[in-house]
């Protein structure tokens, strides 16, 4: 399925977005905190993609808020190939 590219670029946005507020120790600082919640917040946005490719964003997401260095090319690579072409409008 194919999705407008503004929920691929909401995709990103809000990844970095919680990337912002992640470090390393939240979990023992706040007993409420919870890297799963943080993603599905994430990928709310391209929710209507089918299940393969929502698993695979799970993943490569929670990767991402953890590790941004290491990890934020395997996302950008992923949504490139899941969103549409640019129209160049």
């Amino acid at each position: 399925m194919t999705l407008p590219q503004e929920r691929f670029d909401e995709l990103l946005h809000r990844t970095a977005l919680a990337c912002l507020f992640y470090y390393p120790e939240i979990a023992a600082d706040d007993s409420d905190y919870n890297l799963q919640k943080d993603v599905e917040y994430c990928i709310e946005p391209v929710k209507a993609l089918d299940a393969g490719d929502l698993g695979e964003l799970r993943t490569i997401v929670g990767r991402v808020i953890a590790n941004p260095s290491a990890h934020r090319a395997e996302l950008i690579e992923l949504v490139m190939v899941l969103a549409p072409e640019p129209t160049g409008e």
